[in-house]
């Protein structure tokens, strides 16, 4: 076996071998995430915000805030706008207890995530790039396809299902004249139809981008009659 050959092989062993270590750590990220458990005190700071929301509700609004720093993580230094006032609340709540979210962070991110306010589109059928970047990457962990959506994933949701007086309202057809939002939700299936949101290219399972997608970063073609 010549030098050359051995220096080639060495070297694809210690790519491979960073590679293992990176996905381990991504890994180990995710999970830390998704089993993070809040502040037990920081439900009654919901709460104040919220009278309406049970126990229950504020756990979907916990799970929905794990979905967000799910994504978070998956789209590396990327901006993700917060879609959801409720769990923008949660998570402003989260920043001031100090220690515990630096912890999080630490643990969850490997870096210090400073609170983006929540954001909607401009129009019920015009999205900024960090609403699409929240789409995409949303709908790649719920595995839905973001051109063709046939359901929200929890942070378009949310909002809506819990009655939030200030929240963003999603609709997957702004077009149902049926619809109690009729006019004043914005068209989450239009959000799917471009972005600029590259996040992870793994699979949908993993919180990667959905199968289905043209490109890591979008779609392809616009939406007619925008």
């Amino acid at each position: 076996m010549t030098v050359t050959v051995v220096v080639v092989i060495s070297i694809s062993l210690l790519f491979a071998a960073i590679f293992l270590i990176f996905k381990g750590k991504h890994s180990r990220q995710l999970a830390f995430i998704a089993h993070y458990e809040f502040p037990s005190s920081l439900s009654g700071k919901i709460s104040k915000h919220y009278p309406h929301l049970t126990q229950h509700d504020i756990g979907l609004v916990f799970n929905a805030l794990r979905d967000y720093f799910h994504i978070c993580n998956q789209a590396k230094n990327k901006m993700v706008s917060m879609p959801s006032q409720v769990v923008d609340v949660a998570w402003h709540e989260f920043i001031l207890f100090t220690r515990h979210y630096q912890h999080f962070c630490n643990n969850a991110l490997g870096r210090f995530l400073h609170h983006t306010p929540t954001e909607a589109m401009t129009s019920p059928t015009l999205a900024q790039n960090g609403i699409k970047c929240a789409w995409r990457l949303a709908c790649a962990k719920e595995n839905i396809n973001p051109q063709t959506p046939v359901q929200l994933p929890l942070l378009f949701a949310i909002d809506d299902q819990l009655n939030i007086s200030d929240g963003f309202k999603y609709s997957l057809n702004c077009q149902d004249k049926s619809s109690p939002n009729f006019g004043s939700d914005y068209c989450a299936s239009h959000i799917g139809c471009t972005s600029d949101c590259a996040g992870d290219s793994g699979s949908a399972a993993d919180g990667g981008q959905f199968e289905g997608s043209s490109d890591s970063g979008g779609c392809s073609g616009g939406c007619d009659g925008d």
